[in-house]
């Protein structure tokens, strides 16, 4: 694979991933009425970020993630590139619920009773199993990633002569715009009830068209030539979108399924990957370490922005503005030296960041 696309890639990927940490710490606070682990209300207009951002971003990150694994797997077999997966991916995000999940889910239990009266009553062993087990958080990004490699594995050896990527090959823009329409589809099937974390369906067929469509270089060089255009038509529709949903709960069934959101969706993916190609094909020490270091950032993030969003509004009284800026200040200041030492620690390394050996990282 060219350098040159990797760094492209890569540069999507933590840039999103830093989106993906800036929207926590809003979210915490968000008046919207998308279920947040602390139950207090923040700066209404600040939500107009998580609506813009929403539709989009990790839908971008499991597009990125396919087209990565196209290009892992041409230089591995799928037995160890999913041994390789479960190693740094499916492990730290299981064993991450036990070991710091529950910490959301004791924040939570300070606002509202899990236990309705009764969690005196209810064994030690118990109270903390269902606090691990309500504390999974941005971590379901790594199960259904996990999934979503041994579903393309899976379609890989069933299609042995490799039919599907010849017909992708095949794919130009006017038919790349159309699949919107497919686009719309999954986002109906296999979510889960009640509270819509799990979009199996979507997240899923983003990383199958990461794998056939965009891992193809030459549709992303056509992107690339438009993405001026493209880059312009998205911000022009995300701020119709976020005058549309504003005040409404924009992580519902209802707004999801809706096509105006998965146009959204879809035009801001493929407009960020012909800007990306075009703007972000560079390198250097700080790109490099946001690189060998976004799935520490993401996986570590939210526990410590939850920690200090607590804290703050628990038991110090500020100007709200001020309470976005100092988690926002702990957290550049907090996480890198925190991944460092986790990084050191033998066994806890590999628990919580997937790293076997100190210089696999």
């Amino acid at each position: 694979m060219e350098n040159k696309r990797l760094n492209y890639l890569d540069n999507i990927r933590w840039i999103t991933v830093v989106l993906v940490i800036i929207y926590h710490i809003i979210y915490l606070f968000n008046n919207s009425g998308v279920i947040s682990n602390i139950n207090v209300k923040g700066i209404p207009v600040m939500d107009t970020f998580l609506i813009f951002v929403y539709p989009w971003f990790m839908c971008l990150l499991f597009v990125v993630s396919g087209i990565s694994i196209r290009y892992s797997l041409e230089k591995r077999s799928g037995k160890e590139f999913i041994k390789d997966r479960a190693q740094r991916i499916l492990v730290p995000s299981l064993l991450g619920i036990f070991i710091y999940g529950w910490i959301s889910s004791v924040i939570t239990n300070q606002y509202v009773d899990m236990f309705a009266g009764n969690g005196d009553k209810i064994p030690g062993i118990i109270k903390y199993l269902v606090y691990c087990l309500a504390g999974i958080g941005p971590l379901w990004f790594c199960h259904v990633l996990f999934i979503g490699s041994l579903l393309i594995v899976l379609i890989r050896k069933i299609d042995k002569k490799d039919k599907l990527t010849e017909m992708s090959r095949k794919i130009n823009l006017p038919v790349l715009f159309a699949m919107v329409f497919l686009v719309w589809g999954s986002s109906f099937i296999l979510n889960t009830p009640l509270i819509t974390v799990y979009r199996f369906g979507i997240y899923l067929f983003m990383m199958l068209l990461g794998y056939y469509v965009f891992s193809n270089q030459e549709l992303i060089i056509k992107l690339e030539k438009i993405s001026i255009p493209l880059a312009i038509a998205s911000i022009v529709i995300g701020i119709v979108y976020v005058a549309t949903y504003y005040g409404q709960n924009f992580a519902d069934n209802n707004v999801l399924n809706d096509l105006f959101t998965n146009i959204y969706l879809w035009i801001g993916i493929v407009s960020i990957l012909g800007i990306g190609n075009k703007l972000l094909n560079f390198e250097n020490k700080f790109t490099q370490y946001m690189t060998r270091n976004n799935f520490n950032f993401y996986i570590l993030h939210y526990v410590v922005e939850l920690l200090l969003g607590y804290f703050i509004v628990t038991y110090l009284d500020l100007p709200f503005m001020i309470n976005y800026i100092i988690i926002l200040l702990g957290v550049i200041i907090i996480l890198p030296p925190l991944i460092e030492i986790v990084k050191r620690i033998p066994i806890i390394r590999y628990m919580v960041l997937g790293i076997k050996k100190r210089n696999s990282d």
